[in-house]
């Protein structure tokens, strides 16, 4: 949004495009088939699922992060998974293994795409049903807002970006809303991804710390198939 702090962008973007392959694109990547868009590496190709360790995730997180897993979308480094659906976050490192979980807020109005030109608006200008949290395929980097603050922008341009709950305004009960089991209490963001300070430098910002990462937004309106093309069924080991 128009607060977003563009310090240096085209500067940082001629060396953004020196770390990734250019079949990745800084910012939400193509929403066609998702096809093997590189090289799978040879750990890749002997992995046969992500693991999620003792945490049982929804059918769709674990379709889609199996995917990921298996065909080496994330390049070879670690890589997030966002469920909305259970309003909760996801980090695996690059073998595809949990590095940790946690609750999260997301935007308070429910939907799967970001408003046209929603990253050019003032806050208190965003409308309430603008307040969406878009699901996609982003590639994610770190860096830092109007406040100074270290986040990760997972799309610059709509203003979307995973940072330390916010605590600003004490009336909106952040953390209370994230210690609850409810998931309905969660949608209270202008659309960024909130989530516990401690576990922000834990586990999100050491994924981003030296390069670009996947972030994976799963849909909570839309299916797998339509934001992310078709994806093959999980396959059950013997």
């Amino acid at each position: 949004m128009a607060w977003k702090y563009r310090w240096g962008l085209v500067a940082l973007a001629a060396v953004l495009a020196l770390i990734l392959p250019s079949a990745v694109a800084w910012k939400r990547a193509g929403t066609g088939p998702l096809a093997m868009l590189l090289p799978m590496s040879p750990v890749a190709m002997k992995m046969s699922a992500a693991d999620f360790g003792a945490h049982e995730p929804s059918a769709e997180a674990r379709r889609l992060a199996d995917w990921v897993a298996r065909s080496g979308d994330h390049a070879g480094v670690g890589f997030v998974v966002i469920d909305k659906k259970r309003a909760r976050i996801y980090v695996f490192d690059a073998g595809a293994s949990l590095l940790g979980d946690s609750p999260i807020l997301l935007g308070g109005a429910p939907g799967d795409e970001s408003v046209p030109g929603i990253g050019d608006k003032l806050l208190d200008e965003v409308k309430p049903h603008e307040r969406t949290t878009p699901a996609g395929r982003f590639v994610a980097q770190r860096g830092r807002n109007m406040r100074d603050e270290d986040v990760v922008w997972v799309s610059y341009d709509d203003g979307l970006s995973i940072h330390k709950v916010l605590l600003a305004h004490p009336a909106e009960r952040r953390l209370e809303r994230l210690a609850t089991p409810t998931v309905s209490d969660n949608r209270i963001s202008s659309g960024c991804i909130n989530v516990p300070a401690e576990f922000f430098e834990r586990s999100v910002l050491p994924v981003f710390a030296t390069r670009r990462a996947m972030v994976y937004i799963l849909p909570e309106q839309k299916s797998l198939e339509q934001v992310f093309g078709r994806l093959p069924p999980r396959r059950i080991l013997a």
